[in-house]
């Protein structure tokens, strides 16, 4: 029987229930390409890879999903495509039966490309739903949106360590019911968002539109920031296990906790941002985020275990907290272009992370997870382009 979300007398309660249904379509999604990360020991245990081999397959599906995920958003601008929610989770189910599977490092890398392709389909479309039920609080709504993808991506090692590292690599197919679920969620969702128009701007009483020039240079300094943001989270996604065993000698089980951890702070900080964006402004927000992360992402290469995990939860939550300020930033700098917007950032968030985690995975073979860990701590310096960036007109 197939979900739907009726048409209430009251659309407010309707568009709530319809973002919880986005924020928990966005859950499953991240929580079925969250086991590609996840799962790496049991990769490189099972292939005998090498760092940057798991780097290369962090690129493969990352970079699939930030070179489509523009394109994705700017056909989805010109005409919506809602539909289009529950094929993203189909295919990005196929490419974890085929990493499931997979009895070579070419069929994994197949199995990334397929997992970056439904991850392209399913991000822009998603956002735009999640800004279509906001009722105007598009921070709070985009919040509430990344926090079903960021509680997706910290329940996948917890998974990982109860049912795949057990059972070993096939076990991934077992998530078959959930992606299931997830087609049923977003068929509804889609049925909701189909034909309805885009919500109004709040633009401020007497806020000018932003000249064409500041609105290149605003759009250039957050690229600059999201690639600071989303390089460092790389080193943590990709690597925080390796480096916890490495420095610390923890056992598997215990890193994946740890990375549990530093991702749920991850998800708290996603909507912590959110809400403060609306109250205090998205600049604001930006600004707390990178320049409170600083002093903690500089100690945390030099403190003991206990201290690098309190330091890691800290710099995960700031950090965090700046992405949906970012976004919303942009697509009030940009508007009525919320898809393609959408598309780039969460695109280039991806890419960054792809990138990130191929180039990190070569350093560290050839120097070490520590020196690694040590150099990326001063990526939050990218915050000194802050107080170049044009004030939001809403």
């Amino acid at each position: 029987m197939t979900a739907h979300f009726p048409q209430e007398t009251t659309p407010r309660l309707t568009a709530n229930r319809v973002l919880a249904g986005a924020s928990l379509g966005h859950f499953t999604n991240d929580l079925l390409q969250s086991l590609l990360l996840a799962s790496y020991p049991v990769f490189r245990g099972g292939f005998d890879l090498s760092f940057a081999q798991l780097g290369l397959m962090t690129f493969c599906y990352q970079i699939t999903a930030s070179l489509l995920q523009p394109v994705v958003g700017a056909v989805t601008d010109r005409r919506p495509m809602p539909f289009a929610l529950p094929m993203a989770m189909v295919v990005s189910f196929s490419g974890l039966v085929v990493l499931a599977f997979a009895g070579s490092y070419a069929a994994l890398l197949v199995g990334c490309v397929m997992l970056g392709c439904g991850s392209s389909i399913f991000h822009p479309e998603a956002a735009r739903v999640a800004r279509l039920a906001s009722q105007g609080s598009f921070g709070m709504a985009q919040s509430y949106f990344q926090l079903g993808g960021n509680a997706g991506s910290a329940v996948g090692p917890l998974v990982v360590a109860a049912v795949i590292l057990p059972h070993g690599q096939q076990a991934i197919a077992w998530f078959a019911p959930v992606a299931a679920a997830g087609v049923i969620l977003l068929a509804a969702i889609a049925r909701w968002a189909h034909g309805r128009p885009a919500p109004a701007s709040r633009r401020r009483a007497g806020a000018a539109p932003v000249a064409p020039v500041h609105v290149k240079r605003g759009i250039a300094i957050l690229l600059a920031l999201m690639f600071s943001k989303f390089f460092y989270m790389a080193s943590f996604s990709s690597y925080y296990v390796f480096y916890l065993a490495h420095r610390f000698g923890m056992g598997e089980g215990e890193a994946q906790m740890g990375l549990f951890v530093f991702l749920a702070a991850v998800a708290l900080g996603t909507i912590l941002g959110g809400k403060l964006s609306d109250r205090l402004g998205t600049r604001a927000v930006i600004a707390i985020s990178f320049w409170g992360a600083l002093p903690f992402a500089l100690a945390l290469p030099y403190a003991g275990l206990w201290l690098t995990m309190g330091l890691a939860v800290t710099v995960g939550f700031l950090m965090a907290s700046a992405f949906p300020a970012i976004v919303v930033h942009a697509q009030a700098l940009m508007p009525g272009r919320v898809g393609m917007v959408s598309g780039l950032f969460f695109g280039l968030a991806f890419g960054m992370g792809g990138l990130g985690a191929a180039l990190l995975g070569v350093a560290a073979d050839h120097v070490g997870i520590e020196t690694v860990y040590a150099v990326c701590a001063f990526l939050p310096l990218f915050g000194l382009l802050i107080p170049l960036l044009p004030t939001s007109p809403e």
